[in-house]
Formats: structure tokens, C-alpha cells, sequence
């Protein structure tokens, strides 16, 4: 799929890899909506690339229907979801004293990261199902989660996110399986350890103590490397129903 002049929507896209990913997509002509709950970065972000922003709430369906019905009459139907939106909120399962991780806690993690994200691609997947075919294969969507390689191997003090993303990288085939009669791709990018907001707040030697940590290229992921392979998703149609790490080859340890 070409996406210049194409309608795409990002969550989480007011920064880190969304923002990445955003601006990729509107280099390359799209016309792209921002979905976040942070109003501020998002106008910013918006204002930057050309594009719309949307205060979204992604675990609430009226406030995503509302959404993607604005997006519609400000760009035309959207042909391509980047589920960017989540959250990595560390917790054991037993605290200190042996007490156990609050079950709201753990429940707001899979809310917004599993949730949210089949909340998304449902509603996205429901509006453009029988729209006309972009491509002589009969495409008409393609559908990008994110997942991270804690699906496969979270630390200690990450089963709430390990889970989360899991539960995203499993969704990945049955969705794309069922999406195929309506020529909807879907394909989850689970990446490793990557520059974000969160890792911009650790201190430089803590940063650099984890880009050791993966073997080539020893450096954090950057947005741009995940935007990079969201545009080989989009323009490779064979490229449907797998995730795809993004790692730089590391393998995370217990903690």
C-alpha cells in the first residue's frame, strides 16, 4: 500500500514511537490523526507534521467511536491503525512484606495495553470493512500493534506488562486470520529496549548501562527505527499476521 494521500491514525501519538511513526507517515503524504490522552504534546506533534489531534481515552469505546468519526470528516476514511498508546507500570506480584500487587493495578495495565488496543483495531476494522479496495490484491487496511520483546521474555516486576503484551502479540494471527476476507492486514511490532519520555528520565549512565545490554546495534532503539519498519508493514502486502521483533538481538534477563 502507498500511503501518500492515504488517511492513518497513531495512538499514543503525541510522543516516543507514535510520534516517530507519525511523522514518518507524513513525510510520506499520509494524512495523519493523532490519538493521546495528552492534549498539550498532541496539538504540538499535530501542529508539527500537518496533521489533526484527538484526545482519546483507547479503553473507552464511546470516546474511540466519537474519535474515528472526527478523523473521518477531517481526513476521509483511515486506511491505516498504529497502536502506539500504552503503558509500562513496573510491579511485582508479591511486595516487600508480602503483601500482593493490588488486582486494580495489574488490571489497568491489561486495560490499556491489551484492551485498548482490541478496542481499537475492532472499531477501526468495523468502518473500513467494506470500503473500496486500495490495491489490485484487494487491500484495504492495514492494522500495526505494538507489543515488546516482554512478551517473550518480561523481568521481574513486569508481569502485568509482560501479560499485556503477550495478550497483544496472541491477538495478532486469529485477527489477521478473520480480517482476511475483508483484505485488512494485521501485524504486531514488539520492540526491545528503545528511547522513550520514560527512558529520557533516567540518569545518562543508566542509559547507557542498558544500551550495552543489546548486542548490534549497542545503542537504544530509536523511533525512527520503529517508524522505519511500520513503513516496511505497510508497503510489503505479504506481511500479515506475525510480530516481529525489534531488538537489536538482545534477550532480556530475570532482572
Amino acid at each position: 500500500m502507498n500511503v501518500d494521500g492515504i488517511a492513518a491514525i497513531v495512538t499514543g501519538g503525541a510522543s516516543g514511537l507514535g510520534a516517530g511513526t507519525a511523522e514518518m507517515l507524513a513525510r510520506k503524504g499520509a494524512k495523519v490523526t493523532l490519538f493521546d490522552l495528552n492534549t498539550e504534546l498532541g496539538m504540538a506533534k499535530a501542529k508539527d507534521i500537518g496533521g489533526h489531534f484527538i484526545r482519546v481515552d483507547v479503553c473507552d469505546e464511546e470516546s474511540v467511536m466519537a474519535a474515528l468519526a472526527e478523523a473521518d470528516e477531517m481526513h476521509g476514511k483511515a486506511r491505516v491503525l498504529v497502536n502506539c498508546a500504552g503503558v509500562a507500570t513496573p510491579g511485582k506480584v508479591l511486595n516487600r512484606d508480602g503483601s500482593p500487587m493490588p488486582l486494580a493495578d495489574f488490571a489497568r495495565v491489561v486495560n490499556i495495553n491489551l484492551l485498548g488496543t482490541f478496542n481499537m483495531l475492532s472499531k477501526f476494522a468495523s468502518r473500513i470493512h467494506d470500503a473500496e479496495p486500495l490495491t489490485t490484491d484487494g487491500e484495504r487496511g492495514v492494522i500495526i500493534n505494538s507489543a515488546s520483546v516482554a512478551a517473550y521474555e518480561a523481568q521481574i516486576g513486569q508481569p502485568a506488562y509482560g501479560a499485556s503484551k503477550g495478550g497483544v502479540m496472541a491477538l495478532t494471527l486469529p485477527v489477521a486470520r478473520e480480517f482476511a476476507r475483508y483484505g485488512i492486514r494485521v501485524m504486531t511490532i514488539a520492540p526491545g529496549i528503545f528511547w522513550t519520555p520514560m527512558m529520557a528520565g533516567l540518569p545518562e549512565e543508566a542509559q547507557a548501562s542498558l544500551a550495552k545490554q543489546i548486542p548490534f546495534p549497542s545503542r537504544l532503539g530509536l523511533p525512527a527505527d520503529y517508524a522505519a519498519l511500520v513503513d516496511a508493514i505497510i508497503t510489503n502486502p505479504m506481511l500479515n499476521g506475525e510480530t516481529i521483533r525489534l531488538d537489536g538481538a538482545i534477550r532480556m534477563a530475570p532482572k
